[in-house]
């Protein structure tokens, strides 16, 4: 994802300096013409505008305020506006964004309008193909003034910018929607592959679904059925999408909200126990997807005239 959005930003003209713990990462964009930082730290130096996108909240706390993180440096930083795009718990985002208020700025820092900088929470939605594509959704999180600042770089990134409200929101949008992008996966597979079972098409229940009221981005966009849809990862063995151990570790983290707030989220709770039992049975990797085939047992599609469907009854009877 980081790789994908840092890349459009070099190819709108920006300069560009990169740290991550993986050296092909940065290799890959030092030879698109970015620079390279050797720590947290040594980015901010080079910095106006920091832009982070890390897997999980340990992370993100380590990055920003560990002992060489980009605001270690007491004397104040450079960077007067800090946009996290990480997917984190929405608290996590509200610590983090007091610690930045509370920050001063270095005498080199380019002022954006306020004297102390600026920490936007700035999750997205689009998964890997829409970081390359440039078509992102950033759902963001934090003052007015820091967006404002921030529009012409998430636009570069993505096509639609949602503000969300005060610190934390942004974070908070993303869960939300991860939250239900699950369950609507779990619930387009489980209809496919009972579908199946009971003698249905694929393709033709999928048509069903797309132009009738169980319509939705898991059936019509990301369908799971593999050989159903190009350029999906049902259709590259599960492959380079949206993993099930980032999306259980982002249902863990609606769980904790919901007990945080008081809320009861039983389809949470089950959705979460399915992927958590997948990434222990070691699909951890592969798309949130392939639960239509590992836990549903879902089949492939077979295409007309390149031998028989097991969804075809009449084909299995003459077996």
């Amino acid at each position: 994802m980081g790789s994908h959005m840092a890349f459009n930003l070099l190819k709108a003209g920006h300069s560009l300096c990169v740290y991550d713990r993986s050296d092909a990462a940065m290799q890959f964009l030092a030879k698109q013409g970015a620079s390279q930082a050797k720590s947290p730290h040594e980015l901010a130096e080079q910095s106006d505008v920091i832009i982070s996108m890390l897997p999980a909240s340990s992370h993100v706390e380590e990055v920003y305020t560990g002992a060489n993180g980009l605001l270690s440096e007491v004397q104040g930083i450079r960077p007067s506006l800090l946009i996290d795009c990480s997917t984190i718990d929405p608290q996590t985002s509200r610590d983090l964004a007091t610690k930045v208020g509370h920050c001063k700025l270095s005498r080199n820092a380019r002022h954006i309008g306020s004297e102390v900088p600026i920490m936007l929470d700035a999750p997205v939605s689009g998964g890997v193909g829409g970081a390359a594509a440039a078509s992102l959704t950033f759902m963001v999180g934090g003052p007015q003034i820091g967006l404002n600042a921030a529009l012409h770089l998430l636009h570069i990134m993505g096509k639609r910018v949602v503000y969300c409200g005060g610190a934390g929101n942004g974070s908070a949008a993303k869960i939300c929607n991860n939250l239900a992008m699950a369950i609507s996966m779990a619930g387009v597979s489980e209809g496919l592959a009972l579908g199946q079972r009971l003698g249905l098409d694929a393709q033709t229940l999928s048509d069903i679904f797309n132009t009738s009221s169980a319509r939705c981005w898991s059936s019509d966009t990301y369908n799971p059925v593999p050989g159903l849809m190009d350029d999906v990862p049902a259709s590259r063995n599960y492959k380079g999408g949206f993993s099930c151990q980032l999306l259980s570790k982002d249902l863990g983290l609606a769980l904790t909200a919901a007990k945080e707030t008081g809320i009861s989220v039983p389809l949470t709770l089950q959705v979460h126990e399915l992927y958590s039992n997948l990434c222990k049975a070691g699909y951890n990797n592969e798309d949130f997807s392939s639960i239509f085939q590992h836990f549903y047992k879902g089949e492939a599609l077979v295409p007309t005239g390149e031998g028989k469907s097991l969804n075809d009854p009449l084909a299995a009877a003459s077996d």
